[in-house]
């Protein structure tokens, strides 16, 4: 490892300034071509920061550590490395399912912090895009509520357990508001009417208790327009919304969410959106493509045609070497060796942030001697039996497997019976599920949601919400065990006893353990939910 030495604003040419806010995505996709293209950027001081995706899927840390190292080899200043890890990193990855806020405590709050840092500095990273600050009643898997006083709480424990352990912070997605269309941005660009005054006491609330607390080192705009602060653009590309928590004070770094994503490209087009980033005041943008050369040309050329002035390049460089010089100061942190107890934490969010709803005079258990059926929805990419994918899946974590949960069933209740069936479930399950399960003790369904970018909202299919409205007609189900958000079983009627797991594989098979009363459900909801 290179001894580093900082930058300097004033010996940087423009050229070199103009690479300094772009932010390239370096891994696997890359051709050796790309891979030299960045690394000679990078010798040339002309990029402040790269980013190298943690792949969920991806067990290869090795490969990780590869595009990391050729990074911190060819540089010789404190450049940045950064990932997404909302859902943590490696052994204490987390599933998607808001486990923070349903755990809902400090102390695992700051644990998973600390345990994503100790995994991120161990690769290489000095930067992670956490804590999510997002505020909705929506029921999403990437917000820890409803609640301002519980999200600041949260986030601000989670942001402490980073820097303790090295990291560097961006909080997302500013400024982390109710959307109105409830709309995918990777889809199309998402719509918000909060005023200015309205987003200073409610959405923007956990900022401003971080900023307090030096907790906030950046933060990422969101591609949502807000029609009463500036109705031409969205908050990635607008200098009135992005001022919002300038004028606060706030003076991190402001990194794009991806510009490829539709809320963005389909409107503002390739070239010039990356230029109305840097105009409007972000000082990172992050395109999220392969194509750097091409990114980076697209940077000179918006300078060229006068859509980035010298102000708006002059301020992002600054505030880049700012980050720069934090993240320098952060090569050796004090502590970052997890404690016993915090690693304890860290590991069984998963299994904490599990919790009941139950009726009054019912227990959250069942007797393990029982006759029952369960119906366990699987996605319609599964081949039924298996926990093998009949067709490519790409945006799925890996996380629910048929197989597993059966056999959990089985060794917990064994003179039950396990049925599965689809997502969007054929004629011949329907049937199937309708007329094999009289009989039993008990009907328990096992439903799951999941976000998938470009998927758009979600929800079950009508025919799953068909099948079970039929079933409880007669009052033949006992118990729905569901995975991820809780808001999409709404339009369900009433069931006695619900247990609420996440999106993890940890979180299916814990759900079982509740159920059969081996575990007490620790969590707790943070979304308001009504059956009919």
């Amino acid at each position: 490892m290179k001894e580093l030495k900082e930058l300097k604003f004033e010996e940087l040419t423009t050229k070199q300034k103009l690479g300094l806010v772009h932010t390239p995505c370096f891994g696997k996709h890359c051709t050796d071509e790309d891979a030299e293209y960045i690394l000679n950027l990078i010798r040339n001081h002309s990029l402040g920061a790269v980013w190298v995706q943690w792949n969920p899927d991806d067990d290869d840390v090795d490969s990780i550590k590869k595009y990391v190292n050729m990074v911190r080899e060819a540089a010789d200043y404190p450049i940045i490395i950064v990932t997404d890890a909302e859902l943590g990193l490696g052994e204490y990855k987390v599933g998607q399912h808001n486990p923070i806020g349903c755990a809902g405590t400090e102390e695992h709050a700051y644990a998973f912090g600390k345990a994503t840092a100790a995994t991120a500095r161990e690769i290489g990273y000095n930067l992670v895009c956490n804590p999510l600050l997002d505020l909705t009643d929506e029921g999403s898997q990437r917000a820890y509520g409803s609640d301002k006083h519980l999200i600041a709480k949260l986030a601000a424990a989670e942001a402490r357990g980073l820097h303790d352990g090295g990291l560097l912070t961006i909080g997302k997605h500013y400024p982390s508001a109710f959307n109105s269309n409830g709309v995918d941005s990777h889809m199309t660009e998402g719509l918000c009417y909060q005023t200015e005054e309205e987003l200073l006491d409610r959405d923007l609330y956990a900022y401003l208790e971080l900023m307090k607390e030096g907790l906030l080192d950046g933060v990422m705009p969101a591609h949502n327009r807000f029609i009463n602060i500036d109705d031409s653009a969205p908050a990635s590309l607008s200098k009135k919304v992005l001022n919002v928590l300038r004028k606060q004070g706030f003076d991190g770094v402001m990194m794009t969410d991806a510009l490829c994503m539709m809320g963005i490209r389909a409107k503002f087009g390739r070239v010039e959106s990356i230029g109305l980033a840097i105009e409007a005041g972000n000082d990172f943008a992050l395109i999220y493509d392969a194509e750097t050369e091409f990114n980076q040309n697209a940077l000179y050329e918006c300078y060229e045609r006068g859509i980035i002035s010298d102000e708006a390049l002059d301020n992002a460089v600054k505030r880049i070497l700012a980050l720069q010089h934090k993240a320098f100061l952060m090569q050796n942190p004090k502590s970052p060796t997890l404690t016993e107890e915090e690693a304890r934490l860290a590991r069984n969010i998963n299994i904490d942030s599990i919790y009941t709803k139950v009726d009054e005079g019912r227990l959250a258990s069942l007797p393990r001697d029982g006759k029952y059926y369960f119906a366990l929805m699987t996605r319609n990419e599964f081949a039924v039996g298996t926990d093998e994918s009949v067709a490519v899946d790409t945006f799925s974590n890996g996380w629910h497997f048929p197989i597993k949960i059966t056999d959990k069933i089985k060794e917990m209740f064994p003179n039950s019976h396990v049925e599965p069936f689809f997502q969007f479930p054929t004629q011949s399950q329907m049937v199937k599920l309708l007329e094999d399960s009289i009989g039993y003790d008990e009907i328990i369904f096992l439903t799951f949601s999941e976000f998938l970018a470009y998927t758009g909202t979600e929800h079950l299919t009508r025919r799953v919400v068909t099948l079970i409205e039929a079933m409880q007609c007669t009052d033949r189900i006992s118990t729905i065990i569901h995975y991820g958000n809780p808001r999409v079983l709404e339009e369900l009627p009433h069931i006695p006893r619900i247990i609420f797991g996440g999106v993890s594989t940890a979180s299916t098979l814990g759900c079982i353990d509740v159920l059969a009363g081996e575990i007490q459900a620790k969590g707790r909801p943070t979304y308001e939910l009504n059956l009919k």
